[in-house]
């Protein structure tokens, strides 16, 4: 993958952007070691090259800022939800989904206030506005994933895992409030699961800096 001081870059051989071929190119029954190929170098060509046209093409990180809402989620899952968490592919579908949660939960704002009280740190870390409401978590998602394109990775992947430490934490308090043992019982599995995905982001952000992340 190529990033500063990181040495020669890679030699990508799928586009760098999405486009209806690209879907084609990834059938549901592909070779695994394939489908890991095309993840891999799709995920370090956007990066790649979004970072060489921030300062002078906005519109391009615009476009990869919302590249779910124009080539849907379905292409951007084939390819890389399969990828290992620890890896770039891997990171990127961590926060694609991430951002459109942020517009999908009506009860995510709740569960983020509630988190904040009793992780001080991560809130501080995950920059989002006081007090935050939904329209304030979906510009601090937008923030973080423009951060994967024009600042420091490592930056960005700590964000998303406060953001996600914050929301277990949230989540976690709220299985105590609901009134039935099956909602609550969702609540304690989905708060272990962002838990899970912070740790995931986190040790994304470690291989980032140690310059073994692609």
């Amino acid at each position: 993958m190529e990033g500063a001081g990181r040495g020669e870059p890679r030699r990508f051989r799928r586009p760098a952007m999405l486009d209806p071929r690209l879907a084609e190119e990834i059938p549901g029954d592909m070779d695994p070691a394939l489908r890991s190929e095309i993840a891999h170098d799709t995920a370090g060509a956007l990066v790649a090259r979004a970072r060489a046209a921030a300062s002078t093409d906005p519109a391009l990180v615009d476009r990869l800022l919302r590249l779910v809402e124009t080539e849907g989620i379905e292409i951007v899952a084939e390819m890389w939800s399969a990828s290992a968490a620890d890896t770039l592919p891997g990171a990127l579908w961590r926060i694609y989904v991430l951002r459109e949660w942020t517009r999908d939960d009506p009860r995510l704002a709740d569960r983020y206030r509630l988190g904040t009280a009793r992780a001080e740190v991560a809130e501080v870390v995950a920059g989002a506005a006081a007090p935050p409401g939904p329209a304030e978590l979906r510009d601090l998602a937008d923030a973080v994933l423009s951060g994967v394109f024009t600042g420091d990775l490592d930056v960005a992947l700590n964000r998303a895992a406060a953001f996600c430490r914050i929301v277990a934490i949230g989540t976690a308090i709220d299985a105590d409030l609901l009134d039935t043992p099956a909602a609550a019982t969702e609540a304690t599995r989905r708060a272990a699961a962002l838990d899970s995905t912070a740790d995931d982001l986190e040790r994304a952000a470690r291989r980032w800096r140690a310059g073994t992340l692609d």
